[in-house]
């Protein structure tokens, strides 16, 4: 994570906002020192649909917070156990992947249970129970492992192993008396006590010192369904080890399984282990499939994401979790605001009409020459922020870079532009909440709230029949967010001008700011597209007298 950097433009992106992004990610990652990711914090509009499309282009990735995932932590990555692997290979795994617990998964690799250190060494304390190999379900083939043994007799049908664990060490007389039916015993190469076993009825011989059976001993053994093992341990080894084959299932945890996704914020996953004490707990992908341990100390060592803003530099329209990220550069064409940064940042503004406008400058500073599709969502982010040049916010760097990024991407201006702004402002089948949303922002100014939506179209009549609607959406959203003005500008573009539709306690104010007074809701404003340029300074003047 620490070499991914994410470019981002606003909430409620516009074209130069998502062009901007993937355009810079671009010239970012043409540096090949970092790996740049361009996202959006929103849907696209129509017309960002239609300028990616044009230029085959893929659109940025969503992402809606930069607040630290477990998916952004270096946590353990281990694979999974089953449930019927002895505890002795469970230690193994720990010991070489230096973790101190295991996720157990089932046939399925949906996770059943936990084991840990602590478990197996407290069944080694524990075990006082000598018919424990029986009672877990131990297999043969877990006891060959854990003893490194050889096969000598392994029966079709072998008995299971439901009698005590013994150690046939004493001479046949002290040992002829007790009851040894479906034991599990452990002797050496002695014929006399290798065959009392067999005729007890055991279920299991173990050889120590990697002793010999006769074949007759063999050939009644397995008659009676009696498996030997030799293993090249002595006595002392051997008992000490056989409890070790026991499954992990006989120790691991199931019940109050603490485990955390991929998706969980650090946050969330701080506060439910500040409420337990286990030392590692597993977490699952988005199948519920186990994909590692997390523990305390991966959240101690976690680094904050690193991020670039573009066409934006005020927090309220910028990504949930800013604040907990390292921004490392901001490149944008509005006013400053009130972004923060707890070091010296690369900070580029310049009074340009778009913010891709800056962008492609950047590029032909450095040498570079961008390939013919970014060339070409660059022009086309300048086209659509300025208006076609129309706008009081374009200047003649942006007729400059447009004209050498229209010629890079083969591309007739004026004709694209009429495409564009056509697939653009349509609003058939638009709702409400669609048009407020589409191109939004907020403002604080003199500690007033404002809110101001956008949108462009050349039929400015077609939103008659949802008029009344739209107005009481907006009133909703003005009380519900506290603003003071909230204003949907419904610009012409053809025509330069933008009917104000506008809402909220000084709601008037707005009006008066254009020497205007509302009627129904709404007046009109000759000449008037920039939201930046020709909107927000009025209303910050007229604030500013407000007592």
């Amino acid at each position: 994570m620490s070499d991914t950097i994410y470019i981002t433009g606003h909430k409620n992106p516009d074209s130069d906002s998502i062009c901007a992004a993937l355009a810079y990610a671009d010239f970012k990652n043409g540096n090949g020192d970092m790996k740049a990711i361009p996202i959006r914090l929103g849907d696209m509009n129509l017309e960002t649909k239609f300028i990616l499309d044009y230029f085959d282009v893929e659109e940025p990735m969503l992402l809606e917070t930069l607040r630290l995932s477990v998916e952004d932590l270096s946590f353990d990555k281990v694979a999974p156990i089953s449930a019927d692997i002895s505890l002795r290979m469970a230690l193994n795994i720990m010991k070489i992947n230096n973790i101190n617990s295991l996720p157990i998964v089932d046939d399925d690799e949906k996770i059943i249970g936990i084991v840990t250190v602590s478990d197996i060494i407290q069944n080694y304390i524990d075990v006082w129970d000598n018919t424990v190999l029986g009672k877990a379900g131990t297999s043969i083939d877990n006891i060959i492992d854990t003893l490194s043994a050889k096969p000598i007799v392994i029966p079709e049908n072998a008995k299971e192993m439901t009698g005590k664990i013994s150690i046939l060490a004493m001479d046949l007389h002290s040992i002829k008396d007790k009851d040894y039916e479906n034991s599990v015993v452990i002797c050496g190469n002695r014929r006399d006590i290798q065959e009392f076993a067999i005729n007890s009825g055991i279920s299991l011989m173990i050889i120590t010192g990697s002793g010999e059976v006769d074949e007759d001993l063999m050939k009644l053994a397995d008659e009676r369904n009696i498996t030997i093992l030799s293993t090249p341990y002595d006595t002392f080894m051997a008992s000490r080890l056989i409890t070790q084959s026991i499954p992990v299932s006989h120790s691991m945890t199931t019940e109050n399984l603490v485990l955390f996704e991929l998706d969980d914020l650090v946050d969330d996953v701080k506060v439910q282990m500040s409420q337990t004490r286990y030392r590692s707990y597993p977490v699952v992908d988005h199948n519920k499939r186990v994909v590692g341990l997390i523990s305390r100390y991966h959240l101690i060592s976690s680094m904050k994401k690193k991020v670039i803003l573009v066409d934006h530099n005020e927090r309220s329209q910028s990504v949930d979790g800013l604040e907990e990220s390292e921004i490392l550069e901001i490149i944008d064409h509005h006013r400053v605001a009130d972004v923060f940064t707890g070091n010296p940042i690369y900070f580029r503004n310049e009074p340009v009409g778009s913010t891709s406008t800056i962008i492609a400058n950047i590029f032909f500073e450095n040498g570079r020459r961008p390939s013919k599709k970014i060339a070409g969502i660059l022009a086309a982010a300048i086209i659509s922020d300025t208006l076609l040049l129309k706008s009081p916010t374009a200047t003649n760097i942006d007729k400059m870079m447009l004209d050498r990024l229209a010629k890079i991407a083969d591309m007739d201006i004026e004709k694209f532009a009429e495409e564009m702004f056509k697939a653009g402002t349509s609003l058939t089948g638009r709702t409400p909440q669609e048009l407020l949303n589409q191109d939004f922002k907020a403002f604080t100014i003199k500690k007033e709230k404002i809110g101001i939506s956008q949108v462009y179209t050349m039929d400015p009549e077609s939103l008659n029949n949802m008029r009344d609607e739209l107005i009481e959406l907006m009133e909703e959203r003005a009380q519900e967010y506290g603003y003071s003005i909230f204003i949907l500008m419904l610009t012409d573009i053809f025509n330069q001008a933008s009917e104000m539709i506008t809402v909220g306690e000084h709601k008037s104010l707005a009006a008066k700011a254009f020497d205007k007074k509302l009627v129904n809701n709404s007046f009109f404003a000759p000449g008037v597209l920039s939201r930046k340029k020709q909107v927000v300074p009025p209303i910050t003047e007229i604030l500013s007298n407000v007592e």
